[in-house]
């Protein structure tokens, strides 16, 4: 499998294909430690070897798995990536209730906003306890949508200052809007993007502002979020689709439809066109796709394989289903 480096971090090399561990967390429904760990194995054994987590996802829950399923691969050989901004507080109180954040955990501890210097060294430390790693590869900065202050002046200097150490090896920021993380970008001084949702089939937004700034200034951006939370995830959109995390309306549904005939003319379906069109941009170095068991990962390393003619993109935009035809792909 393909890798890219990060230019300003080249130690730092990402397939192009990342195991997004959020289900690990129990995102939705519950997950068994067998069928996550069989998730792991069968992406590493495809070549998957970049791997996302949270504290957020399971309170925790995904970062003890992942951190397990990895342990005795050779440390070297693969990249991890957590992030910061939410704190984890034990919370007796509600421990026999179940999390409200949409993981099927207990919620015996509650999320806190810190984007503080001492928030980010907290939470670092908190994430190497659960992993068991020694060392994380990536963090970045969690949803710090309405933290922009503390995020830029507190954090992103904090995660300098352990990058200069050796404690992290790249530090960065994750969102599901490019233009906070365009101001990153442009303000501060990091070296990759995470942006979910805002750059696929569906949506190019991330191609007016946050493409061309990482771009400029050589910052590496991963894509999540490349099926709009499942409206691009099946050949033929259901009506019942989720888009952004909810009920998808029906004008996208519709232009998923349309979208997917146009795929079925050149031998593709609409999943395997949603990996191909991102990975095309030459700002773009992995896509990171959340996958719950061994099939899923079977089947995300197989639509990330195959390979899509360029005048599908071309008919794509002359018939109005795509702003414009994507960057001829980018040797590696």
């Amino acid at each position: 499998m393909r890798a890219r480096a990060l230019a300003r971090r080249p130690a730092v090399r990402l397939t192009e294909l990342g195991f997004g561990a959020s289900q690990g967390g129990n995102l939705y429904r519950a997950t068994t430690d067998d069928e996550f760990a069989t998730a792991v194995d069968t992406a590493w054994d495809a070549g998957v070897r970049y791997y996302d987590t949270a504290p957020h996802y399971g309170l925790g829950l995904s970062e003890r798995r992942l951190g397990a399923a990895l342990r005795h691969r050779p440390r070297d050989e693969y990249v991890v990536s957590t992030k910061v901004g939410r704190l984890l507080v034990p919370s007796p109180r509600t421990a026999h209730l179940r999390d409200p954040a949409g993981f099927d955990v207990p919620a015996t501890h509650r999320r806190v906003w810190d984007f503080s210097r001492d928030g980010v060294r907290r939470s670092i430390e908190a994430s190497l306890d659960r992993t068991g790693l020694d060392r994380i590869d990536i963090v970045y900065l969690h949803d710090p949508d309405d933290h922009w202050e503390q995020a830029a002046r507190e954090a992103v200097p904090a995660l300098v200052e352990l990058r200069d150490q050796g404690v992290v090896g790249a530090i960065g920021a994750g969102m599901n809007q490019t233009a906070m993380l365009a101001r990153f970008v442009r303000q501060t001084d990091i070296d990759v993007v995470m942006c979910a949702g805002r750059y696929t089939l569906l949506e190019q937004g991330a191609a007016g502002d946050l493409l061309p700034a990482a771009e400029s200034r050589e910052v590496g951006v991963v894509i999540a979020g490349v099926y709009n939370s499942g409206l691009l995830s099946r050949d033929r959109p259901p009506a019942d689709a989720f888009y952004d995390y909810q009920q998808a309306p029906g004008d996208l549904i519709d232009r998923a439809r349309r979208i997917a005939s146009v795929c079925e003319t050149y031998g593709v379906t609409l999943p395997q066109a949603a990996l191909a069109f991102v990975r095309r941009h030459p700002a773009v170095v992995s896509t990171v796709v959340g996958v719950r068991n061994g099939s899923q990962a079977a089947e995300a390393v197989r639509r990330s394989g195959v390979a899509v003619a360029d005048e599908l993109w071309d008919e794509l935009a002359a018939a109005g289903l795509l702003a414009a035809p994507p960057p001829r792909d980018v040797p590696v």
